[in-house]
């Protein structure tokens, strides 16, 4: 099969394309997908670049940090094998069922929940990996996965279209729900032109929040498209000012950087702040006095849920929430769709096909 094979860490040439890369073979409890379509995340271009790494402090860039330690270079603090199939937002459809697969699964249409549990315990977020990580993923023409994790779905989007919600849509309904956001809530969500922060703006929406979008002017007209109730630039000078009678009760951030302190100042006490990234930085300046005389609660949020992908496909089928595919490419082209996803000049998601 034709795959796309990252060599190790560093920069986009450690992206090789093979066209005749052995095709896998489901094993016991597993299913074989034709891939088609796959959609970009940061979680790519970190495990490729060796960002999550406790060495490196800056933003994401997407080129190889020469300071990488290799012992905890991955989302999970630890060294993956290489060669690696990177991807995990995989649309496609079954063609063959490993031992112990009901063989009517075969031409099912699916798509991935990217996280791989540990089959006695799936609530047990000490034993899990993630695919396209630590397995081979679907920057490829077929891939494996094990059955619980291809995930049927029945919709009239396009594979492109339906390559946009695993990562970035689960990320942002994990996210919500770790903050426990209600109707009763307003939302303040940076980054809202990007993948998980557009899935953010539906799915609060969808919960019933008022939503305030932050991003680059020139991107209103596409984020206006999400439903948020407000849009204000993306780090205006006053966040307090431009908000204006707004009280955010939750502020939904995977941006980080030097900006983020200036979100912590305005939320309402008893507010609550969940993050799942930090593409303008790591590192950030938090005083104390704010987080304790305000009474706020910080979540992190990695793996989610067992049950929020099963209500993320839910969603899709019931039309309560919309893809936003920004472009797509061929799957020979993913350096250049890489190139395009660390660019950020895009809204919403970048997806390749084989």
């Amino acid at each position: 099969m034709r795959a796309m094979v990252t060599t190790g860490h560093g920069d986009l040439d450690q992206i090789v394309l093979h066209e005749d890369w052995p095709r896998p073979h489901p094993a016991a409890g597993e299913v074989l997908v034709r891939v088609g379509a796959c959609g970009l995340n940061n979680t790519d271009i970190n495990t490729r670049t060796g960002w999550y790494s406790k060495t490196v402090t800056y933003g994401t860039s997407g080129v190889g940090y020469q300071d990488v330690d290799q012992d905890d270079p991955s989302w999970g603090g630890a060294p993956i094998k290489f060669p690696r199939i990177q991807g995990a937002d995989v649309c496609g459809r079954i063609v063959a069922v490993g031992d112990g697969v009901d063989a009517a699964r075969i031409g099912e249409r699916i798509i991935v929940d990217c996280w791989l549990r540990d089959p006695d315990n799936l609530s047990d977020k000490n034993r899990t990996g993630y695919f396209g990580s630590e397995r081979d993923g679907g920057f490829a023409e077929y891939t494996t996965m094990p059955a619980r994790n291809a995930v049927a779905v029945t919709s009239s989007l396009s594979d492109p279209e339906l390559a946009t919600f695993s990562c970035s849509y689960s990320t942002a309904e994990g996210m919500l729900v770790r903050a426990k956001v209600t109707a009763a809530d307003v939302v303040l969500v940076p980054g809202a032109s990007g993948g998980v922060g557009g899935a953010l703006v539906q799915l609060a929406k969808r919960r019933g929040a008022r939503v305030i979008a932050l991003a680059s002017e020139a991107k209103h007209e596409d984020v206006a498209q999400l439903g948020p109730d407000r849009i204000l630039p993306r780090a205006p000078e006053n966040l307090r000012q431009a908000l204006g009678d707004e009280r955010i009760t939750v502020v939904a951030d995977v941006v980080g950087g030097p900006y983020w302190p200036k979100l912590i100042d305005i939320l309402e006490r008893g507010g609550r702040c969940t993050c799942s990234g930090a593409i303008a930085g790591p590192i950030v300046d938090l005083d104390l006095r704010t987080l304790y005389l305000r009474d706020l609660t910080f979540t992190g949020s990695t793996v989610i849920d067992v049950e929020v992908m099963a209500n993320l496909v839910r969603y899709i089928e019931s039309g309560e929430v919309r893809p936003a595919l920004a472009a797509t490419f061929a799957l020979q082209d993913l350096r250049d769709a890489q190139s395009a996803f660390i660019a950020k000049t895009h809204t919403g998601n970048i997806v390749v096909v084989p």
